[in-house]
């Protein structure tokens, strides 16, 4: 079924148009992504993992850092609308959790092994949600948003990212 727009900021349809929501679960959904995104980056060389293809963009390592921070925080946004929890959550500064992440500093195996983690996580997660709690909508960063829109955005997101990732820093 595709998701009607009522259940998502205006925003987020870049992401959530990358997935055909009338063919594929979110489960579908959120295990091909992250199988697409370890077939891309599970064998990047060194020199590309601290590459940035411009000056003030992100490197891949604070990339993949992002991915897991939203899907973290965005995790939070699910659990609380899934389980009626009407309070207006906050947003969070992309940036300023990239400045202050030390992604350049990790392991990059680390870091792919924390997405895989949290993705198999996210997937649970998912799992363990009714179809009426997917159809719940709470608000955060001042926007509607449906339980089962974040569902697909998480893949939408890996996908937009590693589209990126492919055009301009391979």
């Amino acid at each position: 079924m595709k998701i009607p727009q009522e259940e998502y900021a205006p925003y987020f349809s870049g992401y959530i148009n990358l997935i055909d929501t009338e063919k594929k679960s979110i489960i579908e959904s959120l295990k091909e992504s992250q199988n697409k995104f370890e077939s891309v980056l599970s064998n990047l060389p060194k020199e590309k993992q601290s590459f940035a293809y411009a000056e003030g963009k992100w490197t891949i390592k604070e990339l993949i850092q992002h991915i897991i921070d939203t899907e973290r925080v965005f995790c939070y946004r699910a659990l609380c609308f899934a389980r009626n929890d009407t309070t207006s959550l906050p947003g969070f500064d992309q940036d300023l959790f990239v400045n202050n992440d030390s992604a350049n500093d990790r392991d990059y195996q680390d870091l792919l092994d924390e997405m895989a983690v949290l993705r198999k996580s996210t997937i649970q997660l998912y799992k363990s949600f009714s179809e009426e709690a997917l159809l719940r909508i709470g608000v955060a960063s001042e926007n509607k948003m449906s339980v089962r829109a974040l569902g697909y955005l998480f893949s939408g997101h890996q996908i937009h990212h590693l589209n990126v990732v492919k055009e301009r820093y391979l």
